[in-house]
């Protein structure tokens, strides 16, 4: 019973008779990495990743930047990176947060976190823009949640409600990953996916690649991670803000 009690604390995705049974106390805490998944949308993602986060052999080539030649896109993927760093544990609950500014605690966040912090890094605040916007053309932006109008809360931590804004304000560019298609994809960039359960989720793209010149993403389903997974789900958004004509 306290086995289940912890579990439920840790607001497990799956079946929590058969974890306890089948994995023991070991089991559970493993599981808490590999089965935890999830986008602030009020719903859990079900055991969606598999490879393990990257080992940096030495600087990234975001990192041999020196800071004062850094671009607003290099910043936002050390900001990404400083959520691997903390290993930020996913968590998509629902959290007064001040505005602007506002965030849940730093051990914890949702995808979208990923993404706020990220651009946060970078002097962005997603918050109030998405805020700012919603308040002007609410009837722009996704009716999912039965909202009489904008919450500085959690607008901004929803998977449709930033793909609005980027889609609106940002550069919008192919989803595809191979062939001259590949080249559109760049570091400081946000992808989007489906998985295959029909849950939405983001991350943010690396200035690492793996050997076939695809590059990594960085991202939290389950903990915040780097690694070779931007083809593993289907890809339904690849913005890059502010764009590059800014």
């Amino acid at each position: 019973m306290m086995l289940k009690k912890y579990y439920g604390q840790l607001r497990f995705a799956g079946r929590l008779d058969v974890v306890v049974k089948h994995a023991g106390l070991y089991g559970l805490l493993l599981a808490l990495i590999w089965l935890t998944a999830g986008c602030a949308n009020g719903q859990q993602l079900q055991g969606q990743t598999g490879s393990l986060p990257v080992k940096p052999s030495g600087p990234s080539p975001v990192e041999k930047i020196t800071p004062a030649e850094r671009n607003v896109y290099d910043w936002v993927v050390i900001g990404a990176r400083e959520e691997v760093a903390r290993g930020v544990i996913y968590d998509a609950s629902y959290r007064q947060v001040k505005y602007p500014g506002g965030d849940v605690p730093p051990e914890s966040g949702a995808c979208t976190d990923v993404v706020i912090r990220a651009f946060r890094f970078a002097g962005i605040d997603l918050q109030q823009l998405i805020h700012e916007d919603m308040r002007e053309n609410f009837e722009l932006y996704p009716q999912l949640w039965g909202l009489p109008g904008p919450d500085t809360n959690i607008d901004h931590r929803r998977v449709p409600n930033q793909m609005k804004f980027f889609a609106r304000h940002g550069q919008a560019l192919p989803l595809l990953v191979q062939g001259e298609d590949l080249l559109t994809w760049q570091w400081g960039d946000v992808v989007y996916w489906r998985f295959a359960n029909g849950l939405e989720h983001c991350g943010i793209i690396s200035d690492r690649k793996n050997l076939h010149g695809v590059p990594l993403a960085i991202h939290n389903a389950g903990v915040a991670r780097e690694e070779d997974c931007l083809t593993r789900w289907e890809i339904t958004g690849h913005f890059r803000y502010p764009p590059v004509s800014e």
